[in-house]
């Protein structure tokens, strides 16, 4: 057994010792509805002000409920530190203050508990804005202790494991997700503003399309009928142009049964959109006004740094052309295809039963895209790997394409969207042929939209986990979702892993 186990134990059975007795005192360890109680943040705002050369103003009171972090005691006295999700604050409990009762269930207390406290705000003689607390309330008591610190990278899939534990002992995972929900909120911000309308459309999906990728499958049982989650919802937001709405977008949840990997996740989270009328061009500037919009709000200024990566966001960015990359990078033409397959067996990419542009593509993230630090916007991609897309008009074998590459990752992908119904129906059917990954059958349903005339259009997808990453520097796309996907651990192993977590004492 891990040496830590008895510790924990025996934390476990002092707490339950704790709240029997809090339970014989007649007060409820799991709390009531808490009234009139702010964020911690602004009552340490309302102390010191903004304004440094405003005077700091003692005995303003403060109502605020947070979880205990620290317990420290003194005698007939004690501080106790508490935090909520914006900040932490000190709170002083004077047993002739709160009477004998309270104190009583001050002494009850363990770190993790959740607590109301209602008091005056005071500076102490070490400088720090505190608390004098009048009264208090148990909200919840905490059964099982908090993890003291990680310890390294043996338990940093633990912290994705017990992500409620991640949040509550470290402050950079909860600055992370609450700014990736801001980098949401104003994402929808932006596109309303610019006059797009938020839809949703159908997550199960008969026949999967959009993009090319191995789905997962589900059945329907009254139906009878397998369905697809979608591995994006690009199909169904192309009919809505169909159907006259204009400008459409959708923050979704799309599902690939692939791989993982610090860039990749079996769910992941998307935003399209759409315009009438708009071609590549147009997603281009859309694009880079609303990252830099993002960047600005939340960052110092637009030369940020990922990892050892420095990036300019600055205006404007550069758009190099796929084929001049692919021959700079691999020294080879895109058609000439027996030097192109030779040079992928030299780099060990499978080539057996595989589509030509397939292995070419391949070639090209293995060679190019470590070499895009960006942002760049890679350009005008061969039609072959490209099937959604209209092509160039002085070269049909080049479509208006774009892919997004900040810091060696694609960010987006964009198409002046394919809108002639006969063209589109050849390109789906040559990929049905080289049965690419994802490829049920022909979604005729989609094709008959297009034959009632889709207008004009550009469309994107943004991988919104990445650009998380990217502002908010943080190496894997595991950081910045929630709760990633992870193997099933064996129930001896997760209880062993459980026990190298430290705890804190009280």
């Amino acid at each position: 057994m891990d040496k830590q186990q008895p510790e924990l134990n025996k934390q476990k059975s002092d707490r339950l010792n704790n709240l029997k007795q809090i339970e014989e005192l007649k007060l409820d360890p799991f709390g009531q509805r808490f009234d009139g109680g702010q964020p911690i943040r602004e009552a340490l705002d309302a102390y010191q002000p903004k304004d440094e050369s405003a005077p700091d103003k003692e005995g303003v009171p403060a109502t605020v409920a947070g979880r205990i972090m620290t317990i420290r005691k003194h005698g007939k006295t004690a501080f106790l530190d508490i935090k909520d999700w914006t900040g932490k604050i000190q709170i002083y409990i004077k047993k002739n203050k709160v009477g004998e009762e309270l104190f009583k269930l001050y002494e009850l207390l363990d770190i993790g508990d959740i607590i109301g406290v209602t008091g005056e705000l005071f500076k102490t003689r070490t400088g720090e804005v505190t608390i004098f607390a009048k009264q208090f309330t148990l909200l919840t008591k905490a059964l099982a202790p908090l993890p003291e610190k990680w310890h390294g990278l043996q338990d940093v899939e633990m912290r994705y494991r017990k992500r409620y534990l991640d949040l509550i002992s470290n402050d950079e995972a909860m600055k992370t997700f609450l700014t990736r929900t801001k980098i949401l909120q104003r994402t929808r911000e932006f596109f309303h503003k610019k006059g797009y309308v938020e839809v949703e459309t159908p997550m199960m999906q008969p026949i999967p399309g959009g993009a090319t990728a191995r789905p997962f499958i589900t059945h329907h049982n009254t139906l009878d009928m397998d369905l697809y989650l979608r591995i994006a919802p690009e199909l169904y937001l192309k009919r809505l142009l169909v159907g006259g709405m204009e400008k459409v977008f959708e923050i979704n949840r799309n599902f690939r049964n692939e791989g993982i990997s610090t860039h990749h996740n079996p769910e992941f989270t998307m935003i399209e959109f759409y315009e009438a009328y708009a071609d590549y061009h147009t997603m281009m500037d859309l694009t880079e006004e609303l990252i830099t919009s993002l960047a600005k709000e939340l960052l110092p200024d637009l030369k940020i740094k990922y990892g050892e990566m420095e990036l300019d966001l600055n205006s404007p960015w550069p758009r190099k052309s796929y084929m001049e990359l692919f021959k700079k990078y691999s020294g080879l033409d895109w058609s000439e295809q027996e030097a192109v397959i030779k040079k992928a067996e030299e780099l060990k990419i499978e080539t057996k039963n595989k589509a030509y542009e397939s292995i070419a593509n391949d070639i090209f993230e293995k060679l190019v895209e470590p070499n895009l630090t960006g942002p760049v916007f890679v350009i005008d991609y061969p039609r072959a790997i490209s099937p959604l897309t209209k092509s160039k008009k002085d070269n049909p074998d080049i479509v208006e394409r774009f892919e997004l590459f900040m810091a060696k990752m694609e960010i987006a992908n964009a198409f002046t969207e394919l809108n002639d119904p006969l063209e589109q129906r050849k390109r789906l059917e040559q990929q049905l042929k080289n049965r690419a990954e994802g490829s049920v059958s022909l979604d005729e349903d989609f094709l008959s939209a297009l034959e009632h005339g889709m207008p004009p259009a550009g469309g994107e997808g943004i991988g919104i986990d990445r650009l998380v990453m990217i502002l908010t520097n943080n190496p894997s796309i595991r950081e910045v979702i929630l709760f990633p996907t992870l193997r099933k651990l064996p129930k001896k192993t997760e209880k062993a892993d459980l026990c190298k977590l430290k705890y804190k004492e009280k």
